[in-house]
Parts: C-alpha cells; sequence; structure tokens
C-alpha cells in the first residue's frame, strides 16, 4: 500500500494539491496536526494567529474521532454495529453530514457513495490488510450497497438496512476543511492555509498581496512533480486519484482504493486525477471522487449540466484539461509533456 503525502513533514509538500506564496509565506505561524490518517499542515497569519490554530487543531482531533468509523465509541460505529433497520440517534452534526452525502449521491447517480464500507474492509482497504476479494463474496457484499440503504429518521436518528455500513472517509476532510475556514474567519485570520493532505483551502491571498499558488501533483511521476501551478484566493481545492493509495498484489497487479460502486472493484478509468476548485469544501471532496469514478466524458457532462465549481481533470492520454473558469489561473509546467486544453462548456 503507498499512502503519497501521508508522511511528508513539510505543509508544501504534503498531499495532492501543495499551496505556496514566495517566501514571505514562511513568516506566518504554523502547526502540523496528524488526524484522519494524513499529515495535516495549518498556516496563519493577521488576527488572533494562536488562539486560531489552537481551535483549528482541537477541531481537527474531534471530527477524526466523531466521523471515524474503526473507533467503536463514535456515533458511525454505533449506527454500523446496530441492528439493521433500527434508528440510532447519531446527533444533528452527523445527522446532516449524512443526508448531504445522500444528496451529493443523488446528484452524482451514484458516484458518490458512503455505503462502501464493507466492500472497502473486504479489499482490506481500511484495516490495511490488503487482499483481493473473491467475485462471489463482493456479489453478497454489493446488494447492500446504495443511498436506498440509509434511512434519515425522525429527529436525528439514522438507520441502516441490514448488511449496509458507511463510512465519510471519502469526506470528512472536506467537512474539516470547511470547518477550518470558519475558523479562521471567526478569529480574523487574514492570510492562510489548511492543507488536509489532497483537501486544501486558502485564505485571502499571500503575504505580497498575490493569490496563492497551489501546485497540481502530476499523478504520473513523482511526490512533489508538478503537472501546472493554479492560481487561487479564498477557495477550496481538493483532488482525488488512483494514484494516491493504492495496493501492489504478489502477482505485480495495482489496486487503487477508490472502488466503483456499481462493480465493488477498483475504479477503471481514463482518468489519473480529478481535483475540484469551489467555495465548499464539502462538496469538493465528494465530487472529486465521484468525477473520477465516472471517467472524463461522465466528469465533462455532469460539469455542464450542474456547474458550480471549476475542474481540473488530468487523463490517461496525457492531458490536462479545465474547466474555462480557470484558463487565466492555470500555468501549464514546462516539460511535462502533458498536452493543455480548456473544457469545451
Amino acid at each position: 500500500m503507498k499512502r503519497l503525502g501521508a508522511l511528508l513533514a513539510s505543509l508544501l509538500l504534503a498531499g495532492s494539491l501543495t499551496a505556496c506564496g514566495g517566501t514571505a509565506a514562511q513568516e506566518m505561524q504554523s502547526i502540523q496536526v496528524f488526524a484522519m490518517d494524513t499529515v495535516m499542515g495549518l498556516r496563519a497569519c493577521g488576527g488572533e494567529t494562536e488562539a486560531a490554530l489552537a481551535a483549528a487543531e482541537d477541531e481537527i482531533y474531534r471530527l477524526d474521532e466523531a466521523l471515524s468509523r474503526t473507533r467503536e465509541d463514535s456515533a458511525v460505529s454505533r449506527l454500523n454495529s446496530a441492528a439493521g433497520g433500527t434508528p440510532v440517534d447519531v446527533g444533528e452534526e452527523l445527522r446532516d453530514l449524512i443526508a448531504r452525502a445522500l444528496d451529493f449521491s443523488a446528484a452524482t447517480d451514484g458516484a458518490f457513495d458512503i455505503t462502501l464500507a464493507p466492500v472497502s474492509s473486504a479489499w482490506g482497504f481500511t484495516e490495511d490488510t490488503y487482499r483481493v476479494p473473491e467475485d462471489a463474496e463482493l456479489a453478497l457484499l454489493l446488494p447492500c450497497v446504495g443511498a436506498e440503504h440509509v434511512h434519515l429518521e425522525e429527529g436525528t436518528a439514522v438507520s441502516l438496512d441490514q448488511g449496509t455500513r458507511i463510512d465519510l472517509g471519502a469526506i470528512a476532510k472536506g467537512y474539516a476543511s470547511d470547518w477550518m475556514a470558519a475558523i479562521y474567519q471567526e478569529h480574523g485570520i487574514t492570510h492562510g492555509i489548511v492543507d488536509l493532505g489532497g483537501n486544501t483551502w486558502v485564505c485571502g491571498g499571500n503575504l505580497e498581496g498575490e493569490p496563492w499558488q497551489i501546485g497540481i501533483q502530476d499523478p504520473a511521476r513523482s511526490a512533489g512533480a508538478l503537472a501546472g501551478i493554479l492560481e487561487a484566493s479564498d477557495a477550496f481545492a481538493v483532488t482525488s486519484g488512483g494514484y494516491q493509495r493504492y495496493y501492489t498484489a504478489p502477482d505485480g497487479t495495482v489496486y487503487q482504493h477508490i472502488l466503483d460502486p456499481k462493480t465493488g472493484y477498483p475504479v477503471e478509468s481514463d482518468l489519473l486525477s480529478v481535483s475540484i476548485l469551489c467555495d465548499n469544501g464539502t462538496m469538493a471532496d465528494a465530487y472529486s471522487t465521484a468525477l473520477y469514478v465516472m471517467g472524463s466524458a461522465g466528469a465533462q457532462a455532469f460539469w455542464r449540466t450542474h456547474g458550480g465549481f471549476e475542474m481540473i481533470l488530468i487523463t490517461t492520454a496525457g492531458q490536462v484539461l479545465y474547466t474555462p473558469g480557470l484558463s487565466e489561473k492555470i500555468t501549464p509546467t514546462e516539460g511535462s509533456g502533458y498536452e493543455y486544453a480548456s473544457i469545451l462548456p
């Protein structure tokens, strides 16, 4: 199994999206946190900097505990372990997040799905006990996959059909980044970077008065190699790709961690990565995964139909495709070997 970015000590190299803003950015106060199985880096300047960073760190740890499905005392674990059809009071925050996840599932025709937990466990991606499940095993698990097996009950209760379990890992970091933005704003932070390992939020611009520069990692090369640079201010940027986490079987076959809800197998995509840029971290996290599952044509069709976000697709055919709103914000990397083109509206 390989986890790109999970063990990198530098904020500017952690994850699939890296944020930088010139030498002045190093004057900021910073902290590093390990949560959600990821090294996270936070930088801030202006306002109540120390208080903001302390509050952000506490919030990350709180969310790590609250949204985990591997902690026996979490609401997610209680819901997953309850008998099928039994309403479980999960609290207002978790119920609302599950409701949003179901909305994303409906919008993406099931490409985003929080009920893949049993299938992910069958592959060993959650427990780090990697193996290739038999077709018969997946055939027993797939009937329990799908948003229709999750039920929002009265008050703050949720129930799951028998055999269904949820995992919020594909949305948790995006949700956490929304909280980081709220904390920074509450404490008057004027410049900052929140890097949650592939989930980045940039606050304002850098200390030189320019937009932050977000590095788009080249999935085909080693960590730190970039396929382009994106300018952004006050925005969330999230990347998903099979290169981020994968398992190499004894026979040399590589199995990536992003699973297709329809087949239970790792996604076979013509995409190497999907990057979403928008004003909401939770949505960016969900869409980056879903559009990767859809493939290039499906992702472009989804953007044309729904809009509300910008997008960068890196394809297996050697293209970097971006939505027109990024035309003046993206700088290609010289010598990358990619063909850069704007997606037609």
